[in-house]
């Protein structure tokens, strides 16, 4: 099985592997597969109307519906080499995504997600998006430049991008909390993978996490008083790879308490990269994996 290239490589689509769409109350704990398959997908994403999953599989964005019936690819003759760093606008009207363009690796574009033609949002490269204010207004994601991976935040509609971070080390995963207040991620600058938030204009950095799991892709619950993301049982020394010992967890903000969503699983790069919520904040939806 192929592995990230790099800390933020690009996923290559994974030989001989049985991918599963997971829907998992985070309450009751019950869930529900509704899609399992003999091919590689990832990342998926609830839509904002809560009537479809959005996937990717093979550089395509693909509609799953809550049954796990295909209905079809997303724009399939403008939108290709796309990877698992994709979503939607808060009101569902915008779909944003990262696509691997061969010597210049990952850039951000939106596009109606009724159609149109998609628009470039940065220029500069590698760039991998995450995150979308509440009211539209900005896109935040993870860019190396000069040498170094830290979080920026960009006009949806282009333009300067602004460096949030700074530290030392891998910072990734950046999420808006709904009601715009925070951007939470994930930071391997204390030397192991753990979640923190900001400000949205990079001020009151603080750490969450302090576990020796290596946690990664924090996703804010719509009530704005959890946070939902995937454990690595071993330190992966700053990267997030395919086909590992995983979990589920789910954070408490009030608490400051993490526990278990899920039993560990074959997981890893593409089970939950991205936003995964449903609209009403009860379920959660994911990829697990098997070797066939």
């Amino acid at each position: 099985l192929l592995l990230l290239v790099g800390v933020k490589g690009v996923a290559q689509v994974q030989e001989n592997v049985i991918s599963e769409l997971v829907l998992l109350n985070v309450r009751t704990g019950e869930e529900k597969s509704i899609l399992r398959q003999n091919r590689h997908f990832e990342a998926p994403n609830w839509s904002r109307e809560g009537d479809f999953l959005l996937i990717n599989s093979g550089g395509q964005l693909e509609k799953i519906d809550l049954n796990g019936r295909s209905l079809g690819l997303v724009q399939e003759d403008l939108i290709s080499t796309v990877n698992n760093d994709h979503g939607l606008s808060f009101d569902g009207k915008t779909l944003v995504y990262s696509k691997n363009e061969k010597g210049l690796g990952s850039r951000i574009y939106t596009v109606p997600l009724e159609g149109g033609t998609p628009t470039l949002i940065t220029p500069n490269y590698p760039s991998y998006w995450h995150g979308i204010s509440p009211d539209g207004n900005y896109l935040t994601y993870c860019a190396q430049r000069e040498g170094k991976w830290d979080i920026f935040r960009v006009p949806i509609l282009g333009g300067e991008e602004v460096r949030l971070t700074t530290e030392e080390g891998l910072d990734d995963g950046p999420e808006y909390s709904y009601d715009g207040q925070w951007i939470y991620f994930n930071s391997h600058r204390t030397g192991r993978m753990h979640l923190f938030r900001m400000k949205g204009d990079g001020s009151e950095q603080e750490q969450l996490t302090f576990d020796e799991l290596d946690n990664w892709f924090p996703h804010p619950s719509p009530d704005n008083k959890s946070l939902v993301y995937i454990s690595y049982l071993e330190d992966q020394k700053g990267s997030h790879p395919f086909g590992k010992d995983v979990k589920l967890r789910i954070f408490d903000l009030t608490t400051r308490q993490s526990r278990d969503l899920t039993p560990v699983f074959f997981g890893g790069q593409g089970t939950i990269n991205v936003h995964s919520w449903s609209p009403e904040g009860e379920w959660i939806a994911y990829v697990r994996y098997a070797k066939i």
